[in-house]
């Protein structure tokens, strides 16, 4: 039976606020990336996410991203390749030291927002990124989106790869995701969602913003947990991973 991971991004509060219901999306997936204290997210969050994480069975990762706690970490901020080395290198080291108090461990990484969207495109930055995970842990799997530098950059450094799909976000022609300032990008209607998953898991394609059918082989799903809805998304996943014949394993069991 053809196995399918999915993933979400976890953690992302401060103190006595969140942005998420993570209790409830966590009872909905398989692997979670949790923010490690930069964009978001606090040691006592990381703990307690981890905590639930291990009682419910779901894989943890570190979710990287830059420390821009007020931009949510969706901000650009100009740093040279050594702060982008040690500063993925020190929130890796952060949510393994917690998982590993607690009795978890950490299968993977990926990088959140502007970080992210930078490396998808950037050589040098995503080289950087991808290098000091690897530096770190060669047996970590990064979380990647297909077809951007970022995932270049974790098979050279010889890194496992698990690709990520956007069952909610619009795709264009060359199989990368279409900015969110442009009309139809976020895919809304539970019904797309789910015949977008099931697709995906039993086709290999999907159709994109042009009305294009391109390929599209992955192996995780992501549910986006601070979107209104984000429950419901969940749901909606869930079931049609279910529906297409696959089953639910986490990112380390595939």
């Amino acid at each position: 039976m053809l196995k399918i991971d999915i993933n979400s991004d976890l953690g992302e509060g401060f103190g006595i606020y969140q942005a998420a219901d993570d209790d409830a999306i966590l009872s909905l997936v398989s692997s979670a990336n949790i923010a490690c204290g930069f964009h978001a997210g606090d040691p006592v969050i990381m703990d307690r996410t981890v905590r639930r994480a291990l009682q419910l069975g779901v894989d943890v990762g570190a979710h990287v991203g830059y420390a821009d706690r007020q931009g949510f970490g969706r901000r650009a901020m100009t740093m040279d390749r050594r702060e982008l080395e040690l500063m993925t290198l020190y929130q890796l080291g952060a949510l393994r030291a917690i998982a590993e108090a607690a009795g978890h461990r950490m299968t993977h990484a990926n990088f959140h927002g502007a970080l992210g969207n930078l490396s998808f495109v950037d050589a040098e930055v995503a080289d950087a990124l991808l290098g000091a995970m690897r530096a770190f842990d060669r047996d970590l799997a990064f979380v990647a989106l297909p077809n951007t530098e970022a995932e270049r950059a974790a098979q050279r450094h010889g890194l496992r790869v698990v690709r990520s799909f956007l069952a909610d976000r619009a795709y264009d022609r060359r199989g990368l995701l279409v900015s969110r300032a442009t009309p139809g990008s976020m895919v809304k209607d539970p019904q797309a969602i789910r015949d977008r998953v099931i697709r995906m898991i039993q086709a290999g394609e999907i159709e994109t913003i042009e009305g294009d059918v391109i390929p599209m082989k992955a192996e995780s799903i992501l549910v986006h947990s601070d979107t209104p809805g984000a429950v419901r998304l969940g749901e909606t996943i869930q079931a049609a991973v279910l529906e297409a014949g696959a089953q639910i394993v986490p990112l380390s069991s595939l």
